[in-house]
């Protein structure tokens, strides 16, 4: 007989999700372990939040089973669930207190005020707002608001907690400051955790691991050195982290090394292909080099945009093969627009992944 799955762990297996004709989530099998951090990641419309609500139980699987903590809750309805989950609105009651907000799920699931009120406290104490008990929510921050609804989901003690875009009403800033206060607070608890996002930063900031989904099933999943070191397909390595995507044809494929032809030139890089024929080459932009020398691993290209940043100089050139975007650390005599220069690969940065459509 196996291990007992571990309270708060979260299986699918051979998950189906069909609204009449439109299939909103292909078979889906996924694994997630008690304590772990997982965002879903993707574009508008790939399955991410319904998802999430199939976890919740805001919507029914229209086939296959899902578990949480070794349970088979496929037919319970969310009120028999042990999850809890932030909405990005934070549908915080905006005539009640912090504190009854906080201790609304206690006191309709029957536990005592003065209890509820008691565990309501502790809540806000975990996520920075002690003392914040008495003030009405229109009397705080956006971020402030965030951990009320956070603190809300965790007094519950659910097995999964489940953020839905939590971040997506802050500005840029208070999102940083923010997601570092959810990240912290989950790993404070130890506390299986769901997070759906769009912003592919904001994944790779919190997350143990990150499943990826594209038109409806999972397009790649891993850590977030993984996918971005190792993407499988194009589309990854363009969503996860800027990249650059140069068509290339591959001549000789081998382990070790691969010859390709990349803008009419024959080039040999470490890299491991299976097959010949066409492909993409990824070539992230921190790992390109712009200068006045020609080498073997350098192309010529034409400065066409350049943007001072600071700490980064942003050059956009044209090259034989496209457009490529290059970030280069700053110096006293940047290039300018009109300059010859070349764009140099780092043979030990470079990617290969298969050739196809990158549409998101």
């Amino acid at each position: 007989m196996g291990e007992k799955p571990k309270k708060g762990s979260v299986v699918f297996e051979d998950v189906v999700k069909r609204y009449g004709e439109v299939t909103a989530l292909k078979k889906l099998s996924l694994s997630i372990e008690p304590g772990e951090l997982v965002t879903l990641l993707g574009p508008s419309g790939c399955g991410k939040t319904t998802t999430l609500r199939l976890i919740a139980g805001l919507e029914s699987a229209t086939e296959g089973r899902i578990l949480i903590g070794g349970e088979d809750v496929t037919h319970l309805s969310a009120t028999y669930r042990k999850v809890s989950m932030v909405f990005q609105s934070y549908a915080l009651f905006p005539h009640m207190s912090v504190l009854e907000n906080v201790a609304y799920g206690l006191t309709v699931s029957g536990i005592p005020r003065e209890k509820a009120h008691a565990k309501a406290e502790e809540g806000l104490e975990m996520v920075g707002l002690k003392g914040f008990g008495q003030r009405l929510p229109s009397e705080l921050s956006g971020g402030q608001q965030q951990r009320v609804a956070v603190a809300r989901a965790i007094v519950l003690e659910p097995e999964v907690l489940l953020l839905d875009e939590p971040l997506s009403n802050l500005d840029a800033k208070l999102r940083r400051r923010v997601r570092e206060e959810i990240r912290q607070i989950q790993q404070d608890l130890g506390l299986t955790t769901v997070y759906v996002t769009h912003d592919q930063e904001e994944a790779m900031a919190v997350s143990d691991r990150i499943i990826v989904m594209r038109n409806a099933e999972i397009a790649q999943a891993g850590t977030p050195h993984d996918l971005y070191e190792r993407p499988n397909s194009a589309f990854i390595a363009d969503f996860i982290g800027d990249a650059n995507l140069a068509d290339c044809e591959v001549i000789a494929a081998g382990e070790g090394e691969t010859k390709l032809n990349l803008g009419g030139r024959e080039i040999t890089l470490p890299l491991g292909a299976a097959t010949t024929g066409p492909a993409r080459l990824v070539l992230r932009p921190n790992d390109l080099a712009l200068t006045s020398e020609p080498g073997p691993l350098a192309f010529p290209a034409t400065v066409s945009y350049v943007a001072y940043l600071g700490n980064q100089i942003q050059y956009t050139v044209q090259s034989e093969f496209g457009e490529i975007f290059v970030i280069s650390p700053p110096v006293a005599q940047p290039f300018g627009v009109g300059d010859q220069v070349f764009v140099e690969i780092d043979p030990q940065k470079a990617l290969l992944v298969p050739d196809e459509p990158v549409g998101k």
